[in-house]
């Protein structure tokens, strides 16, 4: 028995590798592009690991994928490959469409073929698992009910429209082929080896270094706050005992708005690590430009997931964050490697 794991070098997808192996014995094999923001480094206590594999290589290309299903035969296939930054897509939507769109069909193209060369037994256990978002819903107003599985998609962002589109697609792959498909939809996820571009990482690695700490706006923007791994326990438990063909939301119950994770975390950090000169990292805060078609609020019901599966998230906002800077405190080298760029030396000296 094996999984294939796609985006595995990324943040949530190493997470789940990781949590995975530690877990359970079951071989995986990983699939990873390699983008800017893959670190094969996430993976590197797995490299003397016989029960992983580790492959370079794009969900798009249809006949690396048939191939690592022909040779593996995985028994599930998990896919966390995506383009997922906001502020990228606004200025280079072009990636997000090649990716989230253009590669989630091909790989589902070599996902139906596969399945339709399994026997009855295999064919009857086989799951594609999809990994998504809740910015396809949209945004809420400040009184509106949180997402569930029923609201109605309206991305607002490149990337966003991207994810309804490969949701999309997804839920098509099922309903025309019978394909056998499950799809979460996440809240924001923070922790370990998070790409310092996002909000989280980046706040932490800025106050350490003694640059501004960037809000956009007002900072009043809402966002639910999942422990990422919390989500992959609640991906693990969709993969066992999930219905095919459904949708499970997954948040942390945390709403919280930008300005207040900020402030937590500087004073977190002024508990862990004070400023030399005494002062407080919450100085440091800046307030920049809104970008263009931020959404204000979202908020995810996870309670389909705790109803009919049986989950819900061990970390509360105040335990997972607290964790999190802890990990950044304890693995600047990491840190530093994927911000001077030294990561990306090292992959193309061993991918030369």
């Amino acid at each position: 028995m094996t999984i294939l794991v796609t985006g595995s070098a990324g943040f949530i997808g190493a997470n789940f590798v990781l949590d995975w192996l530690a877990q359970n014995d079951e071989p995986v094999v990983s699939l990873d592009k390699l983008t800017y923001a893959s670190n094969l480094e996430n993976l590197r206590s797995l490299e003397d690991d016989a029960r992983h594999t580790f492959v370079r290589g794009d969900i798009g290309d249809a006949a690396l994928v048939a191939e690592l299903l022909t040779t593996h035969r995985p028994r599930a296939i998990l896919n966390f490959a995506a383009e997922s930054h906001v502020d990228r897509s606004i200025l280079g939507p072009e990636d997000f469409i090649q990716t989230n769109v253009v590669g989630t069909f091909r790989l589902l193209e070599a996902v139906r073929s596969y399945y339709g060369s399994m026997s009855e037994n295999e064919a009857s256990t086989f799951r594609f698992l999809h990994v998504s978002t809740d910015e396809v819903y949209g945004s809420l107003a400040p009184a509106d009910p949180a997402f569930s599985e029923q609201n109605r998609y309206e991305p607002n962002s490149p990337y966003s429209a991207t994810k309804a589109a490969s949701d999309h697609l997804v839920r098509a792959y099922h309903q025309t082929y019978g394909l056998p498909v499950l799809t979460t939809n996440c809240s924001n996820n923070y922790g370990p080896y998070h790409f310092p571009e996002k909000l989280i990482p980046l706040v932490i690695h800025n106050a350490l270094a003694g640059k501004s700490l960037p809000i956009y706006g007002d900072g009043q923007q809402i966002r639910d706050w999942l422990y990422v791994k919390d989500h992959c326990s609640a991906i693990r438990r969709v993969l066992e005992v999930g219905k095919v063909g459904e949708t499970y939301n997954v948040g942390g119950w945390n709403e919280k708005a930008n300005l207040d994770v900020v402030n937590a975390l500087c004073a977190i950090l002024d508990d862990e690590q004070p400023r030399a000169d005494g002062k407080r990292y919450a100085d440091q805060i800046t307030y920049v430009k809104d970008r263009p078609g931020h959404d204000r609020r979202y908020a995810i019901d996870a309670s389909k997931l705790e109803r009919e599966l049986g989950w819900k998230p061990a970390e509360t906002f105040e335990t997972g964050i607290r964790k999190t800077v802890r990990w950044y405190l304890d693995n600047q080298a990491w840190v530093s490697n994927v911000t001077s760029g030294a990561y990306r030396d090292w992959l193309n000296r061993q991918y030369q």
